[in-house]
């Protein structure tokens, strides 16, 4: 700004203000922003009452315009402090309308009352830039009015609540927008509430609740966003009514062809009437820059309670956290937004108006340039067109319309039956099943029943499912679970939208399902996963633990106290993470060791914070934090986790107090619910709680001294072989730091080695006689079978428990692989018996999880697998003497 010009200078409305009230000429040079005790200090000076409030209202206005014109001109305020001192303003104008008018309308009739005899009071709902604290130098203020519940007023002259409020709203509405000789203080728009100018002027909360329910629409969700009440009392009731119409349980990706439509129908309107100058309706102006933040807000608000903040820059920084709009493109958008709005009110302040126009007149061209630290107006238009063009690049991105609305195979899906010379064109081998199986769909009841959006999503889909699938190795497999999870999804459009939205996505669903029918079914049992395909990054990068515990943490503390909310939250977390492994693992970037450890870390995280949960549910505890620890046995104990392993569980703990024993038992059973129910969002894991002491006849909480009691004196061979894959999981760490010491305790016991080993066998021989393959199979049972993975477990759990009070490294939870090296390290077994079984182990565990990833159980060919067969027999016979 040019340093001899003054404010005034670019403001005709100012200068002709500071004619008119040279009284204000202070304000010119106020050092303070405006502030909301400042502003009602301004309206307590003199009483208010009906005859002063319109001059009083209009006077403030005026006078707190001045400092917030002088301050902003003067590059003394900021943009947020702009849109922060109108908001004040608006809100203290309101807050002071309502009082004066009430008291009028109640002295003539009596309070509005409800059945109950309970006050009721208007409730004046700040919509738009208002709502948002966001409120521009000259703008409109939009408002609904609602009010709790209908009745009538308690004086001599009663009139319904509804009848009050309407000649309420009425009141207020004349106060702020009424022009007198002091101008008015601001235009009022009603046009947002339910029915708009054609309904009423005031809606009770079930009126409002109902038009939500029967007649919202899309455009109406964007603008209840920044809904925020300004008077009134149950404002927790009506957030209720509000929060579910605009933010579904469910991601909700058919907002943003609903965006697309309003955005579009703006665009003609906009064209109509020639405003490409315009910097909020025009091309990359600000209301683009409005719609990007919301749409996130619309699809993900309903699962992510941090999106739904109301001003448009908090949104854009809070998508950068979560990962769902790149850093640079939020710094172009909050940097275009700034700038479009300090252009915006400088517009403005020329004349008092509500324009977003750019001048066409020279003189005003350079005062506007000038005012936004130009020298001339051409380098003012080539800045806003930099902001605008990256503004609308960024809209196009994520607005583009998906494609063709016709495809290549749309005749495929739409006569399925005499098409089955095309699917074998594309690579399909056997497409007489698949063309009758669309032909099913087509045909079949949940098609028919669909609703018209999600019909023509589906039709829209189903070719370019065809189309992903016939690019994957095993295309008839592919299609078959692609028609399966679209079928099943087919009634949720905000799912098929994604899959339309985001061609990516799609073509991560096809190579999920192509490379494993566990992970189609497990898609299939939650799609709400499918949200996690939209960031191929993310599905890439190593997790990282720390933060995501943390994240949980915060998640399920914002949800409380409801429980229900909670245990979803917790399964849906786990649900996500699960997948982004499951992708990194189908993709080949993780060996099946890295994979058991992440799922191994991911089981701790969440035990731990069901602990948590469920001990803060207790309603008689005695105690902060719980003297208890989870241990965790078996695939769990030994990091060895696979996609759906049960956990197998035992609960401890050390507490003298005298009803610990009771409390424990009840926390050791809210935990295990809080683990293994089934809620809307699934369970979290199936567990196993046998391997406590005295199995299911024993308690199902211990505690510490009792477990090592039982241990020492009670348990049998195979309980303390089952301790050699055993460890601390959640809960009082110095407690399981105790466990650890008894484990290692028991396994470094001196036993008899001939009575171990006859036990062991025995055992084995058990196991082997039940689930291993009979006869002369030329399959191969990778777990049960003869020189197979239990042999290896059976081997290493014998060599901890017959060597370890000589070689107390071997009690170490290192899982199999690295015990087997250190036995051998120890001179317990031959080097290359141990390496041979070592690789035998890992290429089992391998093929085992291969199987896995298809439901196929653990048989495989003999014959390839005969050396590592061999190898682990071979250390068998070393280490028993038997073959």
């Amino acid at each position: 700004m040019t340093a001899s010009l003054s404010p005034t200078d670019y403001s005709r409305y100012l200068a002709r203000l500071m004619e008119a009230r040279p009284e204000l000429r202070d304000e010119l040079c106020a050092e303070a922003p405006l502030t909301a005790p400042l502003v009602q200090a301004w309206l307590d000076e003199k009483p208010l009452d009906e005859e002063s409030l319109k001059p009083a209202l209009r006077r403030m206005k005026q006078r707190a315009m001045t400092r917030i014109m002088s301050r902003d001109l003067s590059g003394r305020a900021d943009l947020a402090e702009v849109v922060e001192s109108m908001t004040v303003i608006a809100e203290a104008a309101i807050a002071a309308a309502i009082k004066v008018t009430e008291a009028t309308l109640i002295a003539r009739y009596g309070e509005p009352r409800n059945a109950a005899g309970e006050r009721q009071q208007l409730i004046v709902i700040g919509m738009g830039k208002l709502g948002g604290r966001e409120l521009n130098v000259s703008s409109d203020i939009d408002l609904i009015f609602v009010y709790p519940e209908d009745g009538e007023t308690d004086g001599a002259r009663p009139i319904s609540n509804f009848e009050f409020f309407t000649r309420l709203g009425r009141a207020l509405i004349n106060a702020l927008a009424d022009i007198t000789a002091d101008g008015q203080v601001f235009r009022v728009d009603m046009r947002l509430r339910p029915n708009g100018d054609s309904g009423p002027l005031v809606s009770s909360f079930e009126m409002l609740e109902n038009y939500f329910y029967t007649q919202g629409r899309e455009w109406e969700r964007y603008a209840w966003i920044k809904a925020r009440p300004l008077t009134g009392t149950r404002w927790d009731e009506l957030e209720a009514i509000r929060q579910p119409f605009v933010f579904r349980k469910y991601l909700d990706f058919g907002t943003i062809e609903a965006m697309r439509e309003l955005h579009a129908q703006i665009r003609r309107e906009v064209a109509k009437k020639d405003m490409a100058t315009n910097i909020k309706l025009g091309p990359g102006g600000i209301r683009e820059i409005e719609f990007i933040a919301q749409v996130f807000q619309l699809i993900r608000g309903g699962r992510d309670a941090a999106l739904r903040v109301k001003p448009t820059l908090e949104v854009l920084k809070r998508l950068v956290d979560r990962g769902q709009l790149e850093l640079d493109a939020a710094v172009e958008l909050a940097t275009a937004y700034r700038f479009l709005r300090r252009l915006e009110h400088r517009l403005q302040y020329l004349d008092d108006a509500q324009t977003h126009r750019l001048p066409e007149n020279a003189d005003d061209q350079q005062r506007i340039a000038q005012a936004m630290g130009f020298a001339a107006y051409p380098a003012l238009l080539a800045e806003l067109d930099d902001h605008r063009q990256n503004v609308a690049r960024h809209f196009a991105a994520i607005f583009a319309a998906p494609g063709e609305p016709t495809h290549a195979f749309d005749t495929v899906w739409h006569q399925a039956d005499g098409f089955g010379a095309i699917l074998t064109k594309l690579g399909f081998r056997d497409p007489a099943p698949l063309c009758a199986r669309l032909a099913a769909i087509r045909g079949g009841t949940r098609y028919q029943q669909m609703g018209e959006q999600a019909r023509s999503r589906f039709d829209a889909l189903v070719p370019r499912v065809i189309e992903a699938a016939a690019a994957m190795p095993n295309p008839d497999e592919t299609l078959t679970r692609m028609l399966d999870l679209i079928e099943a999804i087919g009634r949720r459009a905000a799912y098929l939208a994604l899959l339309l939205e985001y061609p990516q996505a799609l073509e991560q669903v096809a190579k999920i399902v192509s490379a494993s029918s566990w992970a189609a079914e497990y898609l299939l049992n939650h799609p709400i996963l499918l949200d996690e395909l939209l960031d191929a990054r993310a599905l890439q990068m190593a997790p990282d633990w720390p933060a995501f515990r943390q994240q949980i943490i915060e998640q399920t503390d914002a949800l409380e106290p409801d429980t229900e909310a909670q245990m979803d939250a917790l399964r849906e977390a786990h649900h996500a993470q699960v997948f982004r492994l499951l992708a990194q693992d189908i993709a080949g970037l993780l060996t099946v060791e890295r994979l058991s450890d992440h799922l191994s870390e991911l089981a701790d995280i969440m035990v731990d914070r069901a602990l948590a949960l469920a001990w803060r549910k207790l309603l008689k505890k005695h105690r902060d934090a719980p003297a208890f620890a989870v241990i965790g046995y078996g695939k769990l104990g030994g990091k060895e986790l696979g996609y759906a392993s049960d956990l197998d569980l035992v609960y401890l703990y050390d507490d003298p107090a005298p009803d610990a024993a009771g409390i424990y038992a009840k926390l050791a059973t809210r935990l295990t619910s809080w683990l293994s129910t089934r809620t809307a969002a699934g369970i979290l894991f199936e567990t196993d709680l046998r391997l406590r002491p005295n199995g299911e006849a024993g308690l199902v909480a211990s505690s510490l001294e009792a477990f090592r009691k039982y241990q020492l004196d009670a348990a049998w061979v195979w309980e303390h072989q089952a301790l050699t894959r055993a460890r601390f999981v959640a809960g009082d760490a110095s407690i399981g730091a105790a466990f650890e010491a008894i484990r290692r305790e028991i396994l470094c016991q001196r036993r008899d080695p001939g009575q171990l080993k006859a036990e062991v066998l025995a055992m084995r021989a058990k196991m082997r006689e039940n689930l291993g393959t009979r006869g002369t199979s030329e399959l191969f049972d990778l777990k049960h079978d003869f020189g197979g993975l239990v042999d290896v477990e059976f081997i290493v759990q014998y060599l901890i428990l017959a060597h370890a009070s000589h070689h107390p490294e071997l009690t170490g939870n290192l899982g199999n692989i690295a015990l087997l090296k250190i036995a051998a390290e120890c001179g317990l077994i031959p080097a290359e018996f141990a390496e041979a079984a070592r690789e035998a182990y890992r290429e089992y565990r391998r093929l085992q999880h291969l199987r896995r990833l298809n439901n196929l159980d653990s048989r495989v060919e003999a014959a390839p697998l005969a050396a590592h067969i061999a190898a682990v027999r071979a250390l068998w016979k070393h280490v028993f003497g038997e073959s």
